[in-house]
């Protein structure tokens, strides 16, 4: 989640774009980044994990570097490239963690996590290609994201042991989805704000569904 809210914070910044504050929120979100990478590393006694968090630093360093410098559409497209190698090793990290809880629970709380990140995905997508980065593979990444997340919330709704606040937030999430459906069949140019609320407004939905299933799980 936190690689793509990155790059839309980078690209709306690039553009700009003041809605939301994206310069002080690039500059959170890469703190917490780090600070949720040092925390995990500590938490986890297993070797295999620690591994790919230590694989995941070693990635992230180069991209920091990026980050921190004034946004240039000719290190967006290396920093999309680089996030997407660095979205990799985050996801190893979280289906290591999943696999090891040993229960279906885990794998509905990997899900909904990973909705987040989907959000985020395509609203960085989209949000570079407003900005004029040219990526020849974009129709395809955004086709997958957007087919992944549909697929995904539609077995999340369907998951037994949702409960009624659950359902609530997925239903939403739901609506908030069919914006991004209609966008990627318009030829219109959306203006990034509306983007910039849309996943954001899914995001909000889906974090506050990721920390129910957890209780759940804990409970």
């Amino acid at each position: 989640m936190f690689t793509q809210l990155m790059l839309k914070d980078y690209a709306m910044v690039g553009m700009n774009n003041t809605f939301g504050n994206p310069k002080e929120d690039l500059k959170n979100i890469i703190d917490k980044f780090e600070n949720h990478m040092g925390s995990l590393y500590k938490f986890t006694k297993d070797d295999e994990i620690k591994k790919s968090i230590q694989d995941a630093k070693t990635l992230w360093i180069p991209i920091k570097q990026i980050l921190i410098l004034d946004p240039t559409k000719e290190n967006a497209g290396k920093l999309q490239k680089d996030l997407d190698l660095l979205l990799k090793a985050a996801d190893n990290t979280t289906k290591l963690f999943a696999k090891q809880t040993g229960k279906q629970s885990g794998e509905i709380i990997n899900i909904a996590g990973r909705q987040r990140m989907l959000s985020q995905r395509m609203a960085s997508l989209y949000m570079l290609k407003v900005w004029g980065i040219n990526d020849s593979q974009f129709t395809q990444k955004m086709d997958k994201s957007m087919s992944l997340f549909k697929a995904s919330l539609e077995k999340l709704i369907a998951y037994e042991k949702n409960t009624e606040e659950i359902s609530k937030l997925l239903n939403s999430a739901k609506k908030s989805f069919m914006f991004f459906e209609f966008m990627n069949k318009s030829k219109s140019k959306f203006i990034p704000t509306l983007i910039y609320k849309k996943s954001n407004d899914i995001l909000k939905n889906m974090n506050a569904a990721t920390g129910l299933y957890t209780k759940i799980e804990n409970g």
